[in-house]
């Protein structure tokens, strides 16, 4: 499975004319060849949040066929489906963006070397707020978003969360009345439910396909390692430039942020995943409100087990977080640090042994810091956690008043 941005691909347009020119033929094939840059995505098991077949849903109208429309088309025409896509597309498609960014790399002689990218967004609001995949944005010296009618703005950074690929982006509307996509509700989503994506594959600006609610619950690997645990599959096609565009319901409502494909080509294998409309709205509403998004963290300074420092050690355990250094608050809830009579430098890192393993949180399996993340995306500072860890020969549990995460390059 793999995360890409137009960025990583190379478009070859091969035209192939011969013995069908007597036909008045001309065929042309392209061929998607992925780029260097490329992060495999593991496909794990569906595990958790799935809905249970008795949940209730509300019934709603899909978007009607409009009198306006009428005037380039009959009823008789088209299918009540088309009909709907037609009128989805026309109401909301603008609020659709191009997102093009300009990145700075260096040559082995230290020459600098632009490289442009391009992805998707969706405007949320009349200010300007756009939503976009952090894996979009990551690295960029410049960010242009180009509008509907042609306009390009230039886009700022508000805020990014690494661990959902999410970020915001705003640009000025210098006045526009700006066409703006309302937030659906993706926890009533149901396998078989329609879905239309709306983005720029390969450059095609505000491209429109169709498909189905594939699966629930998908839990996808960020190019950053973080598991965004449950994301929304779908058969829509999702090429490379669809990443932050708009999946939709059939009431033109967004319900997730389109992100990754699984494909073995590069190219739409009717495998896509979306970040579900539910985490899309949370985490834009913080890094709208505080640039950032506010997690729980506990007072540790973590350390991911290996094998060599389990042999060091001979530590109990195999897999699991040790806490090299306890704070404030996780002494108090009674986590021990380790021992600075045991320490032992691993490349530019200290490690002191002796310190409590963490080997869950809130009944959840802990074998990384990856893990541990994944069990704080969703709290706060100021909550009280499970934490269980391994003392020795010694399994216990505490409980733990999170602090604010510091940024990810402290913890």
């Amino acid at each position: 499975m793999k995360l890409y941005s137009s960025k990583h691909v190379t478009i070859f347009g091969i035209v192939v004319s011969a013995a069908m020119l007597s036909a008045g033929v001309l065929l042309t094939a392209l061929v998607i060849v992925p780029g260097a840059v490329q992060r495999q995505l593991t496909e794990l098991p569906v595990r958790g949040g799935q809905v249970t077949a008795t949940t209730a849903i509300t019934p709603a109208t899909p978007v009607q066929y409009t009198p306006t429309l009428a005037q380039l088309l009959k009823p008789g025409d088209l299918t009540p489906d088309e009909l709907n896509n037609i009128q989805i597309y026309e109401q909301v498609n603008k609020a659709v963006v191009y997102v093009t960014t300009v990145t700075t790399q260096y040559t082995w002689f230290y020459q600098a070397v632009q490289q442009e990218g391009t992805g998707s967004g969706v405007v949320i609001d009349q200010q300007g707020h756009v939503v976009t995949n952090y894996h979009v944005v990551s690295g960029a010296d410049k960010i242009s978003i180009t509008l509907a009618d042609g306009s390009i703005q230039e886009g700022t950074i508000v805020g990014a969360d690494p661990e959902n690929d999410l970020a915001v982006l705003k640009f000025n509307p210098r006045g526009r009345a700006l066409t703006i996509l309302a937030f659906g509700n993706s926890n009533s989503l149901r396998v078989g439910m329609k879905v239309l994506a709306i983005g720029n594959p390969f450059g095609l600006d505000r491209t429109l396909t169709t498909g189905i609610v594939s699966g629930l619950a998908r839990p996808l690997q960020t190019e950053q390692g973080f598991m965004i645990r449950e994301t929304i599959q779908t058969d829509a096609a999702i090429n490379p430039g669809n990443s932050g565009g708009a999946l939709l319901n059939s009431h033109a409502e967004l319900i997730g942020i389109n992100t990754a494909i699984k494909s073995p080509s590069g190219g739409s294998a009717g495998v896509g995943f979306a970040i579900p409309a539910s985490t899309v709205k949370r985490i834009a509403d913080e890094l709208i409100r505080y640039g950032a998004v506010r997690r729980g963290w506990i007072d540790v300074d973590p350390i991911e087990l290996f094998p060599q420092l389990v042999d060091y050690f001979d530590l109990p355990v195999q897999k699991g977080v040790m806490v090299n250094a306890a704070g404030p608050a996780a002494q108090q809830a009674g986590i021990r640090g380790g021992d600075k009579a045991k320490a032992v430098r691993s490349g530019r890192q200290i490690i002191y042994g002796g310190g409590d393993i963490i080997v869950a949180v809130n009944g959840e399996k802990i074998e990384s810091i990856t893990d541990l993340y994944n069990a704080l995306e969703s709290t706060k500072p100021g909550e009280v956690v499970s934490v269980t860890v391994v003392r020795g020969s010694q399994t216990r549990t505490f409980n733990v008043k999170l602090v604010t995460a510091p940024s990810q390059g402290q913890q």
